[in-house]
């Protein structure tokens, strides 16, 4: 006797839970359940406002979320899989949340642990996993954002201290940091080194970017050095070069291609319960067939992109994971999330312009996500050289 087929559900049409086990699923509900209880009531007013909830970073820490994919110092040892869905649930509430998690632990925490010293690791990491302190990321500059080995924030030594100048620019969590792994260039080798820099330093100070239209809760700030003194055991010792900044950007993109399809997915549901209420010409238009078409295009997206990103972080865990499969993933998920989140908000009509549904933030944020942690060209040009072994970059 044939067994009864069921229509798939609308939030999971291609069943992807079925491939998550039980520690996956409970972690990825636990997730969700702040994100609904902690960050949906509040978001449109803290992104109205311009401001990130502090005091959420010690809830986030109490459940694992910082630095989860590390071992040891007070950090969870999650696979890669377990972070990403974390990243996803995160990113369906608001890009700033994923942005945090990503930042203070693949950015601030993941070099202070693969390169730092012991320590470093027990003077930074517990309290950071804890979320009593922040952490920041200084690589990028007013003149070097695409490419970061035309740094000018230099680093000289001066008897057994470094000394420390430069500026920093778009630096998430940097207005909010107590610590911050800032890369520079070594004036003597001219290699480039990181130091970590306790942000109550002489000398180092920040400016908050204000009227952004995009991320507006996530706080992203200039970092200023001027003639900042370290002592000799500030600087990270396990590597020099670009491979240490590298290294933390394929982490922090890995977490994006996962947080991406949360967004999208969070669009689409949005416009999916929309298109189901709201009534014109009599029914609700979720009946007609250019809304259809919308809603079956946005579904097809989410589901790929899921996809994706559950292959993506299988790879990671089986270790067959590359740079360049983290590219193709940052790439795609995050156009299509954007394409998604315009979709839904050309459902909503005139509503979806409103602070009162998600995909308008969603689409504003993923505009910045399309720009950061490596643009969609350089992205594109990574992909490139993996193709044809010729570099385009030069």
């Amino acid at each position: 006797m044939a067994t009864a087929l069921h229509t798939p559900p609308a939030d999971d049409f291609l069943q992807v839970d079925r491939h998550l086990d039980e520690d996956e699923i409970l972690l990825r509900d636990t997730v969700r359940q702040f994100v609904r209880d902690r960050v949906l009531p509040e978001i449109g007013d803290w992104y109205d406002r311009g401001v990130f909830p502090l005091e959420l970073a010690k809830e986030m820490g109490g459940m694992g979320l910082l630095g989860m994919h590390l071992d040891g110092y007070g950090c969870a040892g999650a696979s890669g899989t377990q972070y990403g869905l974390a990243c996803l649930e995160m990113e369906a509430g608001d890009s700033g949340f994923r942005s945090f998690v990503s930042v203070q632990g693949s950015l601030a925490m993941f070099p202070i642990h693969a390169y730092g010293s012991e320590e470093q690791k027990q003077q930074w990491l517990p309290g950071m996993a804890a979320g009593e302190l922040v952490g920041c990321f200084g690589l990028t500059e007013p003149d070097s954002g695409s490419d970061p080995s035309s740094m000018t924030t230099t680093a000289r030594k001066d008897g057994d201290d470094w000394v420390l100048n430069g500026t920093k620019m778009w630096i998430t969590n940097g207005g909010i940091a107590d610590v911050a792994v800032v890369w520079a260039v070594d004036a003597q080798s001219e290699r480039v080194r990181g130091f970590v820099v306790p942000t109550d330093t002489d000398g180092f100070t920040t400016n908050d970017i204000k009227n952004k239209l995009s991320l507006r809760a996530s706080v992203t700030s200039e970092l200023v050095l001027t003639d900042v003194r370290l002592p000799a055991d500030a600087v990270l010792p396990g590597v020099e070069g670009m491979k240490g900044p590298l290294s933390c950007l394929n982490e922090a993109r890995y977490g994006i291609l996962w947080g991406a399809a949360g967004a999208a997915r969070a669009c689409y549901l949005d416009a999916l319960d929309y298109a189901g209420t709201r009534v014109q010409f009599g029914q609700p238009i979720a009946g007609f067939q250019l809304t259809q078409r919308k809603l079956v295009e946005m579904m097809v997206a989410v589901n790929k992109a899921t996809l994706v990103a559950l292959h993506l972080g299988r790879m990671k865990d089986d270790g067959t994971l590359t740079a360049n499969h983290v590219s193709f993933g940052k790439l795609d998920n995050v156009r299509t999330a954007l394409e998604v989140a315009r979709t839904a908000r050309s459902v909503l009509g005139a509503n979806g312009v409103s602070s009162e549904y998600s995909p308008m933030r969603h689409a504003s944020n993923l505009e910045s996500v399309f720009t950061y942690e490596g643009t969609n060209e350089i992205h594109t040009l990574i992909l490139g050289h993996a193709l044809t072994g010729i570099n385009a970059f030069a």
